[in-house]
């Protein structure tokens, strides 16, 4: 009996030596900084990634010619993989590029990424009992515009504004100053939007507008009497323990509710995992999970490759072991990016400096696709 004890165990020790043997080889590519914020990584084979496959993808992004300044992956709440380049950058006020430094604790321009944040706020507002009536005409909630009220515009309700169906004539292309860039100095945010013809019934067509995002986050302000910055800290960063951030200004020292917010890849990273867990972070409640759902679903197609879009999220799909998976995002000009795929409880947040290049913005997007090919199980 004592023999074959022994015996088990010096097999149970080779096996274990021949599977350590086995992995060996295996590369290790990209392993995440240890960074006092609340992470925990975890090895790449044990996440559940093709190892080999994906240091490959990663190795071609960080090598290639696209302005990336950073990529990470998690999965099931531990960082992968965290990468990092540095490369020309400038700010929402920025007409030349310069070159940058970047890292983990390195504050990020998220540009557009800022409304889907706003988003988010606006669902906390709503479980505080703010904002609750999605239908309900803008205008109506400008008394001081009244003589804006036209049936067309009061047509446009809180849920054309966040699905960017409202009809309103908008234009964000071409060079600066644009309809966007315009919104940096406008006093009256509400009234620069809401003043313009109709030119689609609203809920008809996409058509990207960030004034409609600034409309929302200065009616968020007006029904909770509370500063964004400040709401923003107290409802959603905070319990996040995200503490290095940063909401660029206009010329009247309001935050750029639709471009402005500043944040380290690993805080996007929690946003992403909150999303994932159905609005909570370490068991705590932060947005409420219905509105987390009603955000993604698919509300309008976009004129972007076919891409649909919920409130203030873009959703696609991406192929996984021959079919499709669902993904929802948060896109920023400049190829920023926070992917969630919920399927894989996978969140993929890029960060780069491609302002203005489509190309960029599509690179990325087929990014996300290789590394969800890389996802074993």
């Amino acid at each position: 009996m004592q023999f074959h004890t022994v015996s088990r165990c010096i097999l149970a020790a080779l096996l274990a030596i021949l599977a350590a043997v086995a992995h060996a080889d295996e590369p290790s590519c990209a392993i995440p900084a240890t960074v006092d914020d609340g992470w925990q990584s975890k090895d790449i084979t044990k996440a559940g990634f093709d190892a080999a496959r994906l240091c490959a993808v990663l190795a071609r992004a960080t090598g290639g010619e696209a302005n990336l300044h950073g990529i990470i992956v998690e999965r099931n709440g531990h960082l992968v993989a965290e990468t990092y380049r540095d490369g020309p950058d400038r700010g929402v006020y920025g007409l030349i590029s310069w070159p940058a430094k970047f890292g983990p604790t390195v504050v990020h321009d998220t540009r557009s990424i800022s409304k889907t944040v706003v988003s988010l706020l606006l669902g906390i507002a709503r479980e505080q009992g703010k904002l609750t009536n999605l239908a309900a005409p803008v205008l109506d909630l400008y008394p001081e515009l009244a003589d804006l009220a036209t049936p067309e515009r009061k047509a446009v309700t809180l849920q054309h504004l966040l699905t960017m169906t409202g009809g309103l004539e908008w234009s964000e292309s071409g060079g600066i100053p644009n309809d966007e860039t315009r919104l940096f100095w406008k006093s009256s945010h509400a009234r620069y939007v809401l003043e313009r013809a109709k030119v689609a019934a609203p809920g008809s067509r996409f058509n990207y507008n960030s004034g409609g995002t600034a409309v929302l986050a200065d009616l968020l302000v007006r029904e909770t009497k509370v500063p964004l910055r400040d709401f923003a800290r107290n409802n959603l960063f905070e319990p996040l323990g995200i503490v290095d951030w940063e909401w660029v200004g206009d010329v009247h020292s309001r935050p750029l509710a639709f471009t402005g917010l500043r944040m380290r890849p690993r805080d996007m990273v929690k946003i992403g995992r909150m999303v994932l867990d159905h609005g909570q972070w370490r068991g705590r409640q932060i947005v409420p999970a219905a509105w987390i759902d009603e955000s993604m679903l698919p509300r309008t197609k976009t004129d972007f490759d076919g891409l649909q879009y919920g409130y203030q999220w873009w959703l696609g799909s991406a192929d996984w072991q021959g079919r499709e998976v669902r993904w929802s995002a948060a896109f920023g000009n400049g190829a920023q990016r926070i992917f969630v795929v919920p399927e894989l409880d996978l969140t993929v947040v890029i960060t780069a400096g491609a302002y203005g290049d489509v190309a960029a913005a599509r690179y990325v997007n087929t990014l996300l696709r290789d590394i969800v090919g890389t996802v074993r199980q």
